[in-house]
């Protein structure tokens, strides 16, 4: 096994706690969860709803994975987290569909849980696989 690669993406989002944005090993890449803040401005609000906060997420994913140069199309796993499951799955749903053909959607878990970090509505981790 190669050692493990902790990387940190150019012009990615600030964490919002001690964490690398990705760890790579042996070609899987785990992308630590993205939360909906701005890259370019960590101060600003987030969004108020569901489906804006979930394209936020999405297009840092995307950020991070393309600072290892992988896309969306390297994703085999991700896991979304949401704070008002009932309320928010479907909206949330529109929009992650949004990212990925339908055939070739990765696999996936949806867990709703009591609260995340900067009072966020939705966040997602992936892991993603090199060619």
């Amino acid at each position: 096994m190669a050692a493990p690669l902790f990387f940190m993406a150019p012009g990615g989002p600030t964490p919002v706690a001690p964490f690398s944005h990705a760890v790579e090993v042996d070609g899987w890449c785990f992308v630590t969860g993205q939360m909906p803040t701005y890259p370019d401005d960590d101060a600003r609000p987030l969004a108020p709803d569901v489906e804006a906060q979930t394209v936020r997420v999405m297009e840092n994913l995307k950020i991070v994975l393309a600072g290892l140069k992988l896309g969306l199309e390297h994703v085999v796993c991700a896991r979304i987290y949401l704070t008002d499951f009932e309320g928010d799955y479907e909206r949330m749903n529109k929009v992650y569909a949004s990212y990925f053909p339908p055939d070739r959607r990765p696999a996936r878990t949806c867990i709703g849980v009591t609260g995340l970090a900067r009072r966020a509505k939705v966040e997602i981790d992936l892991l993603a696989k090199r060619a």
